[in-house]
C-alpha cells in the first residue's frame, strides 16, 4: 500500500485549512474552499474527520449550518475528496440535529460503489444513525469500524453519540461504558463523555455513580 506523500509544512497547513473553514462560515462558498484545499494538500480520511467535524459545528452553532449550503447529491461527486469533504460535512450536520433516518437514509442511497467504498469516518456515522435509532445491526458495523478507528477520538466520539441516543440497544449501557473507557477517551475529565457515561449509568440503575459523572462534567 502506498501511503500519501507529506510535503514540509503539512500540519501548519491543514491548520489554516481549519482556520479558513471555521472562521467564514458566513461565506455560502466555504465548504467548496474547504474541499480545494484539502484535495491540494491529498488529506486523508483522519485528517479530513479532524477538520471537517469541527468546521460543520462551527458551521451550526454560528447559524450556518451546512445543511443550507449543500444538496444531497453532492456527497457522490466525481473527485474522491471532494466527495469525503462533502459527505463527512453534510452527515456531520445531519448528526447535529440528531436527523438518524434522513443520514441512514442518505447513505443507503449512495450508488453501489460509494457505499462499498466509504471511509471509516463514514462508516462511523452510518453507524451512528443506527445505533441512535436502537437498530441492533448498529453494533455489529460499531465494531467493525472500532477495528480499524484504533484510537481515532473523534471516531470514538460519533459511536459513543450513537449508543447514548439508542435508549433501546441491548447491551447499550455496557457497551457504552466499555467504550468511554478507551485510552483516548479521557473518562475522568471530559464533560461530554462524563454526560454520556452519566446516562448509561441511569439505564443500568447506578444512580449514585450517574450523579457523580453528572457532578464532574
Amino acid at each position: 500500500m502506498s501511503l500519501p506523500v507529506r510535503r514540509p509544512g503539512h500540519a501548519r497547513a491543514l491548520l489554516h485549512a481549519r482556520a479558513r473553514a471555521t472562521e467564514n462560515t458566513s461565506d455560502p462558498f466555504w465548504p467548496t474552499r474547504l474541499a480545494a484545499d484539502l484535495r491540494e494538500l491529498n488529506a486523508g480520511w483522519k485528517e479530513s474527520a479532524e477538520i471537517r467535524t469541527d468546521a460543520a459545528w462551527a458551521a451550526r452553532t454560528a447559524g450556518n449550518s451546512v445543511l443550507g449550503l449543500l444538496r444531497p447529491n453532492q456527497v457522490t461527486v466525481t473527485d474522491p475528496i471532494t466527495a469525503r469533504t462533502y459527505r463527512h460535512l453534510y452527515l456531520s450536520a445531519l448528526r447535529f440535529d440528531f436527523r438518524c433516518a434522513t443520514l441512514k437514509g442518505l447513505v443507503e442511497r449512495l450508488p453501489g460503489n460509494a457505499f462499498a467504498a466509504l471511509d471509516c469516518y463514514s462508516r462511523a456515522l452510518y453507524a451512528f444513525a443506527l445505533l441512535g435509532q436502537s437498530r441492533p445491526e448498529g453494533l455489529a458495523l460499531m465494531d467493525e469500524v472500532l477495528d480499524e478507528a484504533g484510537d481515532h477520538t473523534k471516531t470514538l466520539h460519533v459511536l459513543l453519540h450513537g449508543l447514548w441516543l439508542g435508549q433501546d440497544l441491548e447491551q447499550g449501557p455496557e457497551r457504552l461504558l466499555a467504550l468511554s473507557a478507551r485510552s483516548p477517551l479521557d473518562a475522568r475529565n471530559d464533560p461530554i463523555v462524563l454526560f454520556r457515561r452519566a446516562g448509561a449509568l441511569r439505564r443500568l440503575g447506578r444512580y449514585d455513580e450517574g450523579l457523580a459523572a453528572i457532578d464532574r462534567a
